[in-house]
């Protein structure tokens, strides 16, 4: 693949990977989480959660993308913060873009946990609870094996739309050879210049075997996952 793909091209699929890796790693956490809020609890402001945090689903993303630069970039309140106190900056650096494709996915991850929580027979975890187990240890060894096809699925929808991410990545941190640039934005700068056709051409062709391969991997885990389940 070196050798087919130039060296810029090579360096935006690297970035992309690297990219939606970190942003799929970076939000599964909170992900849960959040899930678990939404699915099981009860609380004032649960509703403005919901639309906060689905929000991503239905803005377009370049609006997403300002609205990032306005509150990390440089100067303001929270990249000002961050770099003062930290030293972390996130506009215009690969960093940014993950914290972009980060966001943009966080409702389908989000989305996807919350489905499987809402599956789980509660009466498992009723019985474990009244065997005295402590509600996170419940969690550990009940709930979660079982919302494991979620989370797999969750996972493998945030790392796609990770590499398939534009709007909001090209507006917070721009297309940066070397820096920024990813599968998507390199694509558009292929189509932005005479003969950029078969750069662009390759780059789509790596970008579909890659979610193709992402799509496998997950449908094998999840079956996995369900077998394990289903074994105990």
């Amino acid at each position: 693949m070196t050798d087919w793909l130039s060296p810029e091209e090579w360096t935006a699929v690297r970035l992309s990977l690297k990219v939606a890796f970190v942003a799929m790693t970076a939000s599964l956490i909170p992900g849960i989480a959040v899930a678990l809020l939404l699915e099981r609890g009860r609380f004032w402001g649960r509703q403005a959660l919901d639309v906060i945090v689905h929000l991503p689903l239905v803005l377009p993303p370049v609006v997403v993308g300002w609205a990032l630069l306005i509150g990390f970039g440089r100067r303001g309140p929270i990249g000002s913060f961050l770099a003062e106190q930290f030293g972390i900056v996130l506009s215009f650096r690969w960093t940014g873009a993950a914290l972009a494709c980060a966001i943009m996915g966080f409702p389908l991850l989000v989305r996807a946990i919350r489905l499987s929580i809402a599956s789980v027979d509660r009466k498992l975890e009723d019985a474990a609870g009244t065997l005295g187990a402590h509600p996170v240890w419940v969690f550990g060894i009940v709930t979660l094996p079982l919302i494991l096809p979620g989370i797999i699925a969750g996972m493998v929808l945030s790392f796609a739309k990770a590499m398939g991410e534009f709007g909001a990545t090209i507006t917070f941190v721009s297309n940066i050879p070397g820096e920024t640039q990813t599968i998507p934005s390199a694509i558009y700068a292929y189509t932005q210049v005479p003969g950029g056709e078969s750069g662009a051409m390759r780059l789509t062709l790596v970008s579909v075997v890659i979610s193709i391969a992402a799509l496998w991997m997950s449908e094998w885990f999840a079956r996995r996952a369900r077998l394990r389940v289903q074994a105990r």
